[in-house]
C-alpha cells in the first residue's frame, strides 16, 4: 500500500507515493529540513539535499571503518 506525501516549493506543490512503512520516517525527515505547512524556496530544497548527501557521506565512513576492522 503506498501513500502521498506533499511539499510546496518554488510555489508548486510537489507530491511523491512512497511505501506506507516508509511514510511515517519520510514525514518525520521532512519535518526536520523543510516548512510542511507552507512554501520552500530552492535554496531549502538544496540545503536539505546537501545536508542529507553529508550525513550519507559520515554513514559511508563509519561503515567502512567497521568493514576494515572486520577483514583484519
Amino acid at each position: 500500500m503506498s501513500k502521498k506525501i506533499g511539499l510546496h516549493i518554488g510555489g508548486r506543490r510537489f507530491d511523491v507515493d512512497v511505501e506506507e512503512k516508509f511514510a511515517k520516517f519520510l514525514e518525520e525527515q521532512m519535518e526536520k529540513d523543510f516548512n510542511i505547512e507552507g512554501n520552500n524556496d530552492l535554496k531549502v530544497l538544496l540545503q536539505a539535499y546537501v545536508r542529507r548527501n553529508h550525513e550519507l557521506y559520515i554513514q559511508n565512513q563509519k561503515i567502512d571503518k567497521i568493514l576494515e576492522k572486520m577483514e583484519l
